[in-house]
């Protein structure tokens, strides 16, 4: 007896399919970090300083000796002196200065320092912010600077590896790797960038790599690494990076006009589920449903209502509402778009010149030292790990010290009067606070800084110099 043995319609012997693409070694990313590692640097912006009056949060922290004297009420006292800070990455563009990172890292600051790999710290001129894209262009005084190289945003496609290089939670140059998951994403319950065809990947990221590169295996940047998606505030296997074709897009913008300017028709939409789909009679659940019209905007000249669906914009399909969202603001104001609506059961084509999108207010920094009407009961310095206060007789004094802290470390004693800081005299504790100010903000950056403090003890005036303790603008 025979063994017969059939292969079913459609199946193919084994031995004659081709074989599968196979993953056959992974890639070693040691040349590219070593040529790319010097062009990416920390950016870290500077708040303005708290005013005299401001009182501190109830989550603040004080020092324990702080709440030795004062206990509970360690909390009331006014806040720190040094600036509040942000701390994040970037990359040098053009060998003249020029740096790219995110808007977010520097929003609000006063002051903004780019640090090399080197160790060299610059201050950085804001030449424009895209708060909508979340794009900054920076611009510092040096030349001869290594800058990336550029790739093609659109080239990149799912399963391709990527590899990031920034500062999380502080620690420089830290590189990361992974693979590209997805692309145009729109990130669910993100308003605030809606123009933005995120880039997905499992690359992992974290606070401090905002605003640094994501290459591809070509070296060649490709992203901003820009958000995750957590729930935790750690990466928790999705990062999503702001494509370069979009970032150029707006440098060019920032460097013509100051501004990016984006198209504006003056809809809000949503998108068309299935449901909807069917009711309207439409073949697949795709488009933006209008469900408001803005006045004045281009959309109420013309006549689309609430409730007619955009399938396309210049013969682009729209998936969703955000595909509208990302094309109308790709256009310039003026350009002419030819739009694909549905309505009243047939589809109808109209031509619109786009208005501009209405700009909102970017933050600013306020660069001044605050002033303050009233003289303040005391002033903390915590990064001194000193309190001063008034003399009865008028002046300044050393109040309370930190028993482990720089002033205490550089031999000031409580009772000292204090005459002068930095070779400024000070007559009361606003002069003081002003002084202190002063020096934190412009020169309080280096762990190592010191202050030049002359006080009157037992008749005699002696010199001391304390160190702001730490570095303040580490990342925390």
């Amino acid at each position: 007896m025979s063994l017969v043995v059939l292969l079913s319609a459609g199946c193919t012997d084994p031995e004659d399919q081709l074989p599968a693409v196979q993953v056959t070694g992974l890639p070693d990313f040691t040349q590219l970090v070593e040529t790319n590692a010097s062009s990416v640097v920390n950016i870290t912006g500077v708040s303005s300083l708290p005013s005299l009056g401001q009182q501190g949060e109830g989550g603040d922290s004080r020092h324990d000796w702080m709440r030795g004297l004062f206990g509970e009420r360690a909390d009331e006292l006014p806040g720190p002196l040094l600036p509040q800070e942000n701390d994040g990455s970037g990359f040098i563009l053009s060998e003249d200065g020029y740096v790219v990172t995110n808007a977010h890292v520097i929003e609000g600051a006063s002051k903004v320092f780019v640090r090399l790999i080197d160790g060299r710290e610059l201050v950085a001129d804001v030449v424009g912010i895209d708060g909508i894209g979340d794009i900054a262009l920076l611009k510092v005084e040096a030349d001869g600077l290594p800058s990336v190289s550029l790739g093609d945003s659109d080239g990149v496609r799912p399963g391709q590896w990527a590899l990031a290089i920034g500062s999380p939670y502080g620690f420089d140059q830290t590189v990361t790797a992974g693979i590209i998951s997805g692309l145009g994403r729109h990130l669910p319950g993100q308003s605030n960038q809606p123009y933005v065809p995120f880039i997905q990947s499992d690359v992992a990221i974290n606070p401090g790599n905002s605003g640094g590169p994501l290459f591809n295996t070509a070296g060649q940047v490709v992203g901003i690494n820009a958000q995750i998606f957590t729930e935790s505030g750690a990466f928790n296997g999705i990062s999503f990076a702001i494509p370069i074709n979009y970032v150029v897009d707006v440098i060019r913008q920032i460097k013509q006009n100051g501004a990016v300017k984006r198209g504006f028709l003056g809809v809000e939409v949503r998108g068309v589920n299935r449901q909807l789909a069917n009711r309207l009679g439409l073949e697949a659940a795709r488009g933006a449903e209008v469900v408001r019209i803005v006045e004045g905007s281009p959309a109420a000249n013309l006549s689309i209502g609430v409730g007619d669906i955009i399938l396309s914009v210049n013969g682009i399909q729209m998936a969703d509402g955000a595909d509208l969202t990302e094309a109308l603001g790709s256009l310039p104001p003026g350009a002419e778009a030819s739009l694909e609506i549905w309505a009243g059961g047939e589809t109808r084509h109209v031509e619109i010149t786009l208005a501009s999108l209405p700009e909102r207010e970017e933050p600013r920094a306020d660069t001044s030292i605050p002033e303050s009407s009233e003289e303040p009961e005391l002033v903390v310095i915590e990064t001194l790990g000193m309190i001063l206060r008034p003399l009865e007789a008028g002046g300044v004094r050393i109040g309370e010290l930190d028993p482990t802290g720089p002033g205490t470390l550089a031999g000031l004693m409580p009772g000292d009067r204090l005459i002068s800081i930095d070779r400024q005299p000070v007559d009361t504790l606003t002069e003081a606070y002003r002084e202190i100010a002063r020096i934190a903000h412009n020169r309080g950056r280096k762990g190592n800084d010191l202050v030049l403090f002359l006080v009157e003890r037992d008749g005699e005036q002696r010199f001391f110099m304390p160190a702001f303790s730490g570095n303040p603008h580490e990342s925390s």
